[in-house]
């Protein structure tokens, strides 16, 4: 019978911080293993396009400091996913960067695998024509022209190539883009344990302690991996994991509540069990992981798309606010005529306090609040443009005369000086499909480093 597996989450993003009192707790209990995820889609398309990380370098190096001394201390392996946000091999350069960092300030030797998941734009135009990249869900079928146009296009590696690292001796493994539950599953199905309790597992603890109640994606969590079952305890004890914390988390971000794909396959939850241990503990059983017959990484690109003003403004009018909707509809043709512009732009408006969530889908059609706030946004092919046709709209709308105005003051109240500000260069995702393929070990190659002081 396999020793129950000790995995220790310490945030859910490496540079979201995490207190030190509960990682601290968590490293008494000696880990078998400190895994972290550090990116994700959620931001959208800027940072995979742009090559800019979206986390802090100093927030990211607080974090990777403490976990880097911890595994060194325990002899343990440290594995992080999608470094420096969003996976690029510019993303990823700047942790092992600072890697190398802490390693030289703390006196820290280890064997380091850094494994690139960026892929060049002739090899994937080589797999489109043979026919190997497919389309995803509603994302629109990929071409040689939207290879062409990203400026980087990464793929989602899944727990192989993370367990080739770990077999080749690296102790330190520092993923490019990467499946979520991959970094916490991967150590544990390469010791052997059941790959679908390992991956349901990661999927948990790549969020740390949103899990728990109260939730928080900047604390510690353990989970306990066993034969045929996990447990998770957060490690600060102002939370508690209840069986309805932790099967709410399950979950999360699946457009099916049983059925989680992933690279290689799919987890089968419809069988899950959640068990209470104690009233801080969770265990979980009946996970199962369903494996494709030709197996497949999700493909992600970006390009870019434009150049992007915005200018945030505000009323309390409640004449303004009941005719909200036809002086914005208005302000799109006055600010055409007014700006009799020779390019193209795109003008568009969120109104807070109205449907600036949820947009077409709000499903209350009446405005309560007193006030709103109005976001002007205009992209175009230029910043000079949209900063143009930005100024435009913002000075139509501030001076704009609706039937009932009593005032001839300006309309809008704006928080800050200057009331437009450039955003700069913006991207949409360009590509968004699957790559099948026979040897998912054949994509991703790590490459090893010893470092040292």
């Amino acid at each position: 019978m396999k020793k129950e597996l000790k995995i220790l989450s310490p945030t859910g993003i490496v540079g979201y911080g995490f207190p030190e009192e509960s990682f601290m707790a968590g490293v008494a209990l000696k880990p078998d293993l400190i895994a972290c995820d550090a990116g994700s889609t959620d931001p959208g398309p800027y940072y995979l396009g742009s090559g800019i990380p979206f986390t802090n370098a100093t927030a990211v190096k607080r974090d990777m400091k403490l976990m880097l001394k911890a595994a060194c201390e325990l002899n343990i392996p440290l594995v992080v996913g999608t470094a420096g946000g969003s996976g690029a091999d510019v993303h990823v350069a700047r942790e092992v960067d600072i890697i190398r960092q802490i390693a030289k300030e703390e006196g820290l030797s280890f064997k380091m695998a850094v494994i690139s998941s960026e892929f060049k734009k002739e090899t994937l135009i080589e797999q489109l024509n043979a026919g190997k990249i497919e389309k995803l869900g509603p994302a629109p079928v990929v071409t040689e022209k939207d290879i062409m146009d990203s400026t980087h296009i990464v793929a989602q590696m899944g727990i192989e190539p993370i367990m080739e690292a770990l077999d080749n001796g690296a102790q330190v493994v520092i993923c490019g883009r990467c499946y979520d539950p991959a970094a916490f599953a991967a150590p544990a199905v390469r010791l052997g344990y059941d790959q679908a309790l390992a991956l349901h597992l990661g999927k948990i603890l790549e969020c740390a302690a949103i899990c728990a109640t109260p939730g928080s994606g900047s604390d510690c969590i353990m989970g306990y991996l066993g034969e045929d079952y996990f447990c998770i305890e957060p490690l600060n004890p102002e939370r508690k994991c209840t069986p309805t914390s932790v099967s709410a988390h399950t979950l999360y971000e699946k457009t099916n509540p049983y059925i989680l794909p992933g690279p290689g396959g799919q987890l089968d939850l419809s069988e899950c069990v959640f068990t209470a241990v104690s009233d801080r503990r969770v265990k979980v059983t009946g996970s199962k992981f369903i494996p494709e017959a030709v197996p497949s990484v999700k493909l992600e690109g970006a390009k870019g798309a434009g150049f992007r003003t915005v200018s945030i403004c505000a009323n309390r009018d409640p004449i303004f606010i009941s005719q909200v909707d036809a002086i914005l509809e208005d302000l799109r043709k006055r600010t055409a005529d007014n700006l009799s512009a020779d390019f193209e732009y795109n003008l568009d408006f969120i109104v807070y306090g109205k449907n600036g969530v949820m947009g077409q889908l709000e499903p209350l059609n009446q405005i309560s609040s007193h006030e709103i706030g109005i976001v002007i946004d205009v992209v175009a092919d230029t910043q000079e443009h949209s900063a143009a046709a930005c100024a435009i709209a913002r000075s139509t709308l501030l001076h704009y005369g609706y039937p009932g105005r009593i005032a001839t003051a300006g309309n809008l109240a704006f928080p800050f000086s200057p009331s437009d500000m450039k955003v700069g260069e913006i991207y949409v995702f360009s590509v968004y499909a699957l790559l099948r393929t026979d040897d998912p070990t054949k994509l991703f190659r790590p490459v090893y480093e010893e470092v040292k002081p």
